[in-house]
């Protein structure tokens, strides 16, 4: 099934999984609403709405960029409604805006609690309800978040209680969304076996040098697409992981979404012990943060 002539309403896309997946979907000649936030360059954050845009018009789609804060209701209402002027509906929803912050209780002031759960939980709640009644109209449509598998355990939760349940919050939409529209439209969530080369690594959790021990976000890229290819009757309530996933839809080559091939890959958070890694993958025996 190909993306062509689809209109994939992706929040966040101004630069790395994001602006990945909206290359990836418009290689198909999707319509691709890059909604986001930064709309003049960030000193300390690449890409913007419309360097995300031209790359994908470059690579074949037609793309929409849209300023729009995903923790205002307006901004979404007008975000979606300019969607549907631009493009006629909406067929798929992708939740990849995120904030992180994983910190202890202590260290964690309640304004980035505030802003993780907004962005998080409630963002990707906000715009899914108001992208809804397009969706209902589309013959194949998709709901996919970037968020954990529900794996719930200590470790997880402990070292940064604010972070985990804000992304866990994204998790549940999708679990509770996978049954309140079966059959009509997919829920999916997917997620990172190993840390991703982007602004978050770099600058929050472990600096650039830490990339040659990272992949590229066209991993997720690639596993958005196979996702979103799928008949969305039959293909609903999965939390994947991006390497085990792609080895069972014949990806063979892992190697390709390495920084640098052959180097041991820093672990993600939230990843469960099941499934293992796939034969050959190296990962390193330390945790992404403390």
């Amino acid at each position: 099934m190909s993306l062509k002539g689809r209109t994939i309403f992706i929040t966040g896309a101004s630069r790395g999984i994001g602006e990945a997946i909206a290359v990836r979907c418009a290689a198909d000649g999707a319509n691709v609403v890059i909604a986001a936030k930064t709309d003049t360059p960030h000193p300390k954050l690449p890409g913007t709405i419309h360097t995300a845009a031209e790359a994908v018009e470059k690579a074949g789609g037609k793309a929409l960029p849209i300023v729009c804060d995903i923790r205002d209701e307006q901004s979404v209402e007008d975000a979606v409604a300019k969607t549907a002027e631009t493009f006629g509906g909406i067929d798929i929803v992708i939740n990849n805006a995120s904030a992180i912050f994983p910190m202890s209780t202590k260290d964690t002031p309640l304004k980035r609690w505030d802003l993780m759960h907004q962005v998080n939980a409630r963002g990707t709640y906000l715009v899914t309800q108001k992208c809804l009644p397009w969706l209902e109209k589309s013959d194949n449509a998709h709901i996919l978040a970037l968020s954990p598998p529900l794996d719930m355990k200590t470790k997880w939760f402990a070292p940064h209680v604010a972070y985990t349940s804000s992304k866990f919050g994204m998790s549940l939409c999708v679990l509770g969304w996978a049954g309140e529209f079966k059959g009509r439209i997919a829920a999916n969530a997917i997620w990172p076996r190993t840390a991703i080369a982007t602004a978050a690594i770099a600058n929050v959790l472990a600096g650039e040098e830490a990339f040659r021990n990272c992949r590229k976000p066209e991993i997720l890229a690639e596993t958005a697409y196979r996702v979103l290819t799928k008949p969305a009757p039959e293909f609903t309530g999965h939390f994947l992981i991006d390497d085990t996933f792609l080895i069972s839809e014949g990806v063979t080559d892992l190697d390709q979404f390495a920084v640098e091939p052959g180097q041991e890959l820093l672990p993600d958070f939230f990843v469960p012990d099941q499934p293992p890694a796939p034969p050959g993958v190296k990962i390193m025996d330390v945790p992404l943060s403390h």
